[in-house]
């Protein structure tokens, strides 16, 4: 199960860096961008819907062929689970696996620290109106904005805005429930029960969003 983990997590990170090297090639190749000029290249618009591509991909893969085999959710058995290990929030305490925002969460960390050490910006998180995490609630005007367009249309929402002093493209994507652990997960975790008693998530309901930083040079 280490080596399986080890091997998504290497699959998770290269297709992250690759998917971030035609980012900035895009961005390089069109010189500046922005919101009133077009330019030649990919426009940003399009980038971060590559980059998206590649996060939804992967964090579907992980929840509908490793967390949806394993014998054993948060504590409770799965009637189609054929292999003895468990997805639990403390996974690193228990010796399971992480839950797949757990799994996305720890992707998402070490793009930021690879991002900050080559100084280019960009980042990517899970953010929800419905958080079990203080780190994931809405924060900016931008995040709490798209997530309420995103939560009533289910389509992804997309703006320039501007970050300490630097000029992003920022879209927010729907994160969608895709299997049944997302549901059993958080309409049974004891923070949803507490905070959200009345809301009950289903398949294909979202459930949050992901959102995507791209920073874009300056006019």
């Amino acid at each position: 199960m280490d080596k399986l983990i080890s091997k998504i997590k290497t699959k998770a990170i290269g297709l992250i860096a690759l998917a971030t090297t035609i980012c900035f090639t895009a961005i390089a190749c069109s010189g500046t961008v922005n919101s009133t000029q077009a330019t030649p290249g990919i426009p940003p618009e399009v980038v971060v819907d590559y980059i998206h591509t590649v996060l939804l991909a992967d964090r579907t893969a992980y929840t509908k062929h490793v967390v949806n085999r394993l014998k054993t959710l948060e504590g409770k058995t799965k009637a189609k689970g054929v292999v003895p290990a468990e997805a639990t929030e403390g996974w690193e305490e228990t010796g399971g696996i992480p839950l797949p925002a757990q799994m996305f969460r720890l992707g998402s960390e070490i793009a930021a620290e690879t991002s900050e050490e080559k100084g280019i910006g960009f980042t990517y998180n899970l953010i929800s109106t419905w958080n079990l995490n203080d780190n994931h609630a809405p924060k900016s005007d931008f995040e709490k904005r798209a997530m309420e367009e995103v939560n009533k249309t289910g389509e992804p929402y997309k703006e320039y805005q501007e970050i300490g002093g630097q000029k992003y493209f920022s879209a927010l994507y729907p994160d969608k429930a895709v299997a049944e652990a997302c549901v059993t997960c958080h309409n049974t975790h004891p923070i949803h029960l507490e905070l959200y008693p009345d809301k009950k998530f289903k398949l294909d309901d979202v459930m949050g969003g992901v959102i995507i930083n791209l920073p874009i040079n300056k006019s």
